[in-house]
């Protein structure tokens, strides 16, 4: 966790933000045990994950409540196989270590808001 200056927002002010998790198939029970755990499965080559990367970390400095962990699909495939990630964007929403909801595709962040707000 640490400190992050958003002065295009606002000057001087400061957000809270949790950084975002690189999860392994060693680690990802772990990172996704405790609280609301946004995970996003992407690849390096997936365009629309491309695009999500920075409304993640919007997303990650506005919702103080959600941690955020991606999860590269080409570098742990069981992890992916375990939830079923047929295609690319996949966010599964976690509580306490258990999946409560799970979209596909790019979302602009207002939506991904909605989708974590409605899902908790």
């Amino acid at each position: 966790m640490g400190w992050i200056n958003k002065s295009n927002r606002s000057k001087n002010r400061r957000f809270f933000s949790m950084a975002i998790v690189h999860a392994t198939s060693q680690s990802f029970k772990e990172d996704t045990q405790e609280g609301l755990v946004l995970v996003d499965f992407w690849a390096t080559w997936c365009g629309p994950c491309r695009m999500l990367a920075p409304v993640l970390e919007e997303l990650d400095a506005d919702m103080q409540n959600v941690k955020i962990v991606k999860v590269d699909v080409d570098a742990n495939p069981e992890v992916a196989g375990a939830f079923q990630v047929q295609s690319i964007p996949t966010l599964v929403l976690f509580k306490d270590g258990q999946p409560v909801n799970k979209t596909m595709g790019f979302m602009p962040k207002d939506a991904l808001k909605e989708f974590v707000e409605t899902s908790s």
